[in-house]
């Protein structure tokens, strides 16, 4: 019997279709690279980045997105040692790895050597979803934030980011791309938040989106007001909202350590459909 014969290349928009069935295959999972094929077609300078393709028998089987995140979608254990073995030899342009558990920790493994230590390594991560309403009543004073209230959001965005990521946003272009991206989401009305005496206690934006599901980031309750139940009433009211104007289901991926915000996911009525993990150079 033969052996299969296996590729990788980079792919381009004529192999829209064929990518497009392989991030279709888990929808409610792999929505970031989803979002991006989707809203790209594929162009390059709409992609963001670069999408390697991971073929047997001229098949393709599995992809791995290569920009500010390396991400990995559809890749078995050999697919995703030979994600990081272009990885390797393109050198390192990622700031993390990120995506299904299994692919992103065989990649490090072979990464490590040369890009470690790294910052962080956060091996299990629910991926949880909601296809229906909530099982909660919504937060009714969760609502968009308007373009006019970037400057209020700005202050509560950095500090999530900071106390998620261990680092500020505001990096050697002092936090201008990142005011742009949350202005971006602003403008497409994919921020939501809980206003009090102009100051924002509860947040969360839809990051990426594609014809079968949303994914929610950013969810932050101000230290103050934490154990009030304030980030379940406010999550349910962003899965209203998403489900009615943005997309069919909503998604996430939460620290599995973080305890209060899975107990929170959970009354709203998220369920578990896979495990990430984030390696954070």
């Amino acid at each position: 019997m033969l052996d299969s014969l296996t590729s990788t290349r980079v792919l381009g928009p004529s192999d829209l279709g064929a990518v497009t069935r392989v991030v279709d295959r888990e929808p409610l999972i792999d929505v970031f690279v989803g979002s991006r094929v989707h809203g790209s077609g594929m162009v390059p300078t709409k992609l963001g980045g670069e999408l390697w393709g991971y073929f047997i028998d001229h098949q393709l089987v599995a992809v791995c997105y290569a920009g500010a995140n390396l991400v990995p979608v559809g890749a078995d254990p050999v697919a995703a040692r030979t994600f990081a073995d272009v990885a390797l030899h393109r050198g390192r342009r990622c700031s993390s790895l990120v995506g299904q558990a299994d692919a992103v920790m065989s990649m490090w493994d072979l990464l490590q050597p040369e890009w470690g230590p790294a910052r962080d390594v956060r091996s299990s991560q629910p991926v949880m979803a909601i296809t229906e309403e909530a099982a909660v009543e919504p937060d009714p004073a969760v609502r968009r934030v308007r373009p006019d209230e970037v400057e209020v959001l700005h202050p509560a965005a950095v500090a999530m980011f900071t106390e998620e990521v261990g680092i500020s946003p505001n990096g050697s272009d002092g936090g201008a791309y990142y005011r742009a991206r949350l202005s971006e989401l602003v403008r497409a009305g994919r921020a939501f938040a809980r206003f009090e005496d102009g100051e924002v206690v509860f947040k969360a934006e839809i990051g990426a989106v594609t014809p079968k599901a949303c994914q929610v980031q950013g969810v932050w309750v101000r230290p103050d007001r934490r154990g009030h139940g304030l980030s379940v009433g406010g999550m349910a009211a962003v899965v209203s909202h998403a489900l009615r104007e943005i997309a069919p289901a909503v998604s996430l991926y939460v620290n599995e350590y973080n305890h209060a915000a899975l107990g929170a996911y959970r009354k709203v009525g998220f369920t578990e459909v896979g495990r990430f993990a984030t390696v954070m150079l």
